[in-house]
């Protein structure tokens, strides 16, 4: 995909040599192993800067749930509020996918995942933002995150008898079944991140091409299009990873 140039792209811009000097230890691109640039650093850089929001915007509600009312519901909405309601449904999608312990205790990891997806994907709605799904180095990364983690989580609660399901319920059935279960795993992070980066990366490069040709009205509809992408990609890639934590931790019964 073509790059795109944001505000970010301008702040790393007065950095151009020293980054340039330091892509090196970046490597080569996956797909068409070019050499690594400044403009390498901007998808990480975006990634980055969505951490951080996160972790602002976490702190200032909870800020306000420490309140002395907190418990009084509020009528208009904030940002406690908004954080409630989008939590509180991904916790009960969570819940609705595996019992309530497990989904209290794998919450954190289904929450982060949610709200960077979906506030990466918010940038690509407002001109000039820099959009970290856009790149697949940041959503592939973000796919072997979850990779990494459910099979952790699998091994801590299964042990041994997490690899051995692989092979199936028959022990002379296993020389067919365990490639090709194994081969399903490890496409599992390769999915999550090309299904995010493609639909975000054309959804931002259609919204900017209309932009840069009319500005006025026109890409009204494209936008509110765009809105119905980000809140279904933020839905597909955290009932994804929610359904493989949950299969990874199942009983072995």
């Amino acid at each position: 995909m073509p790059n795109h140039t944001s505000w970010l792209t301008f702040v790393l811009g007065y950095f151009e040599e020293t980054l340039e000097h330091n892509a090196v230890a970046i490597g080569e691109t996956l797909v068409n192993h070019d050499p690594a640039t400044w403009r390498s650093f901007e998808p990480i850089s975006a990634a980055v800067l969505v951490a951080a929001l996160i972790v602002v915007l976490a702190l200032l509600a909870r800020r306000q749930l420490l309140r002395d009312d907190a418990y009084l519901p509020e009528d208009r909405l904030t940002l406690r509020t908004f954080m409630e309601a989008f939590l509180g449904y991904f916790y009960d999608l969570a819940k609705s996918s595996m019992d309530a312990h497990r989904a209290k205790k794998y919450f954190p990891v289904i929450a982060a995942s949610a709200l960077f997806v979906f506030f990466s994907n918010v940038m690509a709605l407002l001109p000039g933002m820099p959009v970290a799904t856009s790149s697949l180095n940041v959503t592939l990364g973000s796919g072997l995150v979850v990779f990494v983690l459910f099979n952790i989580y699998g091994l801590m609660v299964n042990g041994w008898s997490y690899v051995k399901h692989l092979a199936g319920p028959a022990w002379y059935l296993a020389w067919l079944i365990f490639p090709i279960e194994v081969i399903s795993l490890v496409v599992r992070p390769i999915t999550l991140g090309l299904r995010l980066m493609l639909n975000m990366a054309v959804d931002h490069l259609i919204v900017t091409i209309f932009l840069g040709l009319v500005a006025i009205l026109v890409p009204v509809p494209l936008l509110l299009i765009g809105c119905i992408v980000v809140v279904i990609q933020t839905l597909v890639f955290t009932l994804l990873t929610t359904a493989y934590i949950a299969l990874a931790t199942e009983h072995e019964h």
